[in-house]
């Protein structure tokens, strides 16, 4: 089970691993053993979150899930599959968790004069420095 927070805990049955020979450090070690964890997980189908975080997954790992609605996370930084096991469980708790931060809602606010006096003196100038450049007579 991962423990997300106190009150998220996604069950081992929702998660899918597979495993698969990794690049990298090891030497014929690689060649032997299969130490890249891949876990695929059924996001749109769990009950374990809500629809809310859901969506902000969705958003902040769209590269990530498949077609189906799978999140896919794969590690492969260490030599052996325990690690990368426990580095897959350890992104997924991340953007879980990330995810989690509700976004703050961003209030309207008008330019202030001064900004706007700044904005307008600079396309003045702007406007000098490229009129600078602009030789007479010519169309």
């Amino acid at each position: 089970m991962l423990e997300v927070n106190a009150t998220i805990r996604i069950p081992d049955t929702e998660l899918a691993w597979s495993f698969a020979r990794s690049g990298g450090p090891g030497g014929q070690n690689v060649n032997k053993v299969s130490s890249k964890a891949m876990l695929r997980w059924d996001m749109a189908g769990s009950p374990s979150i809500p629809d809310d975080v859901k969506d902000r997954l969705r958003t902040l790992c769209r590269r990530r899930i498949t077609l189906e609605g799978d999140l896919l996370i794969t590690a492969q930084e260490f030599r052996d599959q325990d690690r990368n096991r426990q580095a897959c469980l350890e992104k997924l708790r991340d953007l879980v968790l990330e995810a989690l931060a509700r976004p703050k809602p961003r209030k309207a606010t008008r330019p202030t004069r001064g900004s706007q006096r700044r904005r307008l003196e600079g396309k003045r100038h702007r406007a000098q420095v490229k009129g600078g450049r602009r030789v007479e007579g010519e169309d």
